[in-house]
């Protein structure tokens, strides 16, 4: 199977993939397409993301629906607006030659009132985001009772979202009998729980291997100290003149601060994240695929709608909580048969979770250097030249050439290449040279505990605050929220424990009154966050504390229990003696 020809498309199909200038299928297409076409039937299918899923489940959902029949006959889920927006989009576009078919997209942040409107007239298919989509079955204005397919697209991003509840209500009211497709990049345990509840003895499609990462990506990390995060990440953009890129965080306060340090750095940069209105993202994702801003600093949510074949790179400023989600992440670039490159920055700490990446993607993660000064002046120079040896003089070019050549005949060829790469260059190799600006590389196998170990254990401040687990905090996030709350960079922050209603965290001397002050006006859930000064503290006693508690307490209980079954047991004993 070839083309597109090869695998049972109709002609108004045909006819819109040669309009957009689709070759041939890519493998999850020619894997899903003929075996959805043939038969009525569930499934699921594996592939990484930008491998083409949308087709896959797309021109199939197109072929088998009726147009001359007004009720919805698909609905498609799918976890983000972008991505609604985006599959919405794509689908509308395989059927320009099939006429008076309705699409519509369902989803926040948009006028119901207009979507309402669209799905009276007659809609064929539905592609939706959970939340909207619970909002117009709760109004009545959506009925999928007669629906012949349901699409969970991005299955494991909209469970990692906390959908699971959502996509349980919305398909209660779907017809046990309809066909579901679930389209995923990895496959954890919840996936497989919608599977089981909602699929008849599914097909199984696997494009790669599960839980695998996109193979025309590579991989590489690089260990830095925490403070210093951020001037790492300038000189890998630096190192990458062509770079075009997302970035991303693990907050919206992180993914803001960084694509504001940035933009005052000279880069062309730009967030996205949730706290942005539709029309900001809107703005924003336009302008990125026009390539009007070079870098895009994201959340892992936000960045669930992006859709553009020719990133070439992907840095992870800090790892996500969950590992499935790198692969999300990593499968951004390394699109439509390109090569791309996944770079993580990660202090000593966080390399355990190299290991582990490296199991679930089944690749090999490279360690590599951050680039010294000479090496970044020295790839900035040929990007240069080549970039003046690519460029078509103009006319105006050639009227102002005598001038300059007046202005400049004093000087030698080699006179006029060591002036132009000074005026172009200089600013790299002095801001690189600058002592402030050098990096510290931890060495491979030393420890962050260096640099706790700097601050004497007499002189560490221990603080409690009234933040917990309750609040579905651990101690990674934690930490995160107190650094950002406070504009901290590095490992000023350290020894997190988190309990079930309040957590300790550690600092050195030089942020006590900063961290004491930062917290007066801060709310979390509606409840004031209160930071004061404790004793040391030690996790490991207290969680034995807590254990030996717990065992007096079932042996005090064993002990009532015995005595009220045997109440006359040692009185009988004393009087036979």
């Amino acid at each position: 199977m070839s083309s597109f020809k090869d695998i049972g498309l109709k002609p108004f199909l045909i006819q819109a993939i040669e309009d957009l200038g689709f070759q041939k299928p890519t493998d999850v297409q020619k894997e899903c397409i003929p075996l959805l076409l043939e038969t009525d039937l569930d499934l699921v299918a594996l592939a990484q993301t930008g491998t083409g899923k949308t087709a896959a489940f797309g021109m199939p959902l197109l072929q088998k629906i009726n147009i001359n029949s007004n009720y919805t006959q698909g609905l498609i889920l799918s976890p983000t607006r972008e991505l609604c927006i985006q599959i919405t989009k794509e689908i509308q576009s395989y059927a320009k030659h099939l006429p008076n078919v309705n699409v519509v997209a369902v989803y926040g942040g948009s006028n119901i009132q207009e979507q309402s409107k669209r799905i009276k007239k007659g809609a064929h298919i539905i592609v939706a985001t959970p939340g909207r989509m619970q909002d117009m079955q709760r109004r009545k204005i959506v009925n999928i009772s007669k629906i012949d397919y349901c699409v969970l697209d991005e299955a494991d991003e909209m469970l990692n979202m906390g959908f699971y509840e959502d996509i349980i209500k919305i398909l209660s009211k779907a017809p046990k009998q309809k066909n579901t497709w679930l389209f995923s990049a990895t496959m954890p345990l919840s996936v497989s729980k919608i599977a089981e509840k909602f699929m008849n003895s599914p097909n199984e499609i696997v494009i790669g291997n599960k839980n695998s990462g996109a193979k025309n990506v590579s991989h590489e990390y690089y260990t830095v100290s925490g403070r210093q995060r951020f001037e790492a990440l300038k000189r890998l953009v630096d190192v990458n003149p062509t770079i075009f890129g997302c970035i991303f965080c693990r907050t919206k306060r992180e993914t803001q601060k960084v694509a504001e340090n940035l933009i005052e750095s000279g880069y062309n940069a730009s967030a996205l994240h949730g706290d942005l209105s539709q029309n900001q993202r809107d703005t924003v994702m336009n302008s990125f695929r026009k390539k009007q801003i070079q870098l895009l600093v994201a959340t892992d949510v936000a960045a669930r709608g992006i859709d553009v074949d020719n990133i070439t790179h992907v840095i992870n400023y800090q790892l996500p909580d969950e590992n499935e989600v790198y692969t999300h992440r990593s499968g951004r670039t390394g699109r439509a048969e390109k090569k791309g490159i996944s770079i993580i920055i990660v202090t000593q700490s966080e390399q355990r979770k190299i290991r582990s990446i490296e199991k679930l993607i089944q690749s090999k993660i490279t360690h590599k250097n951050i680039p010294d000064t000479d090496e970044i002046c020295r790839i900035q120079m040929l990007s240069l030249a080549k970039k003046i040896s690519n460029v078509e003089p103009s006319l105006s070019a050639e009227k102002l050439i005598p001038d300059f050549t007046n202005e400049l005949n004093n000087l030698t060829k080699e006179d006029i290449l060591k002036r132009l790469i000074t005026v172009e260059l200089d600013r790299f190799y002095n801001y690189y040279s600058d002592k402030s600006k050098k990096l510290d590389t931890p060495k491979k196998g030393s420890s962050n505990k260096n640099l706790v170990e700097r601050i004497n254990k007499k002189d560490e401040i221990r603080y409690h605050i009234n933040i917990g687990e309750r609040d579905k905090y651990d101690w990674r996030s934690l930490k995160d929220l107190i650094k950002s709350s406070l504009g901290f960079n590095g490992d000023e922050i350290f020894h997190v424990d988190t309990m079930r209603n309040f957590s300790f965290f550690s600092s050195g001397p030089n942020e006590k009154s900063k961290i004491l002050k930062g917290f007066n006006s801060l709310k979390i859930n509606n409840r004031d966050i209160d930071v004061s000064v404790t004793e040391k503290f030690d996790s490991k006693r207290a969680k034995k504390s807590k254990t030996r508690k717990k065992d007096r307490s079932f042996l005090k209980k064993k002990s009532v229990k015995k005595n009220k079954i045997n109440p006359f047991k040692y009185k009988a004993k004393k009087s036979k003696q």
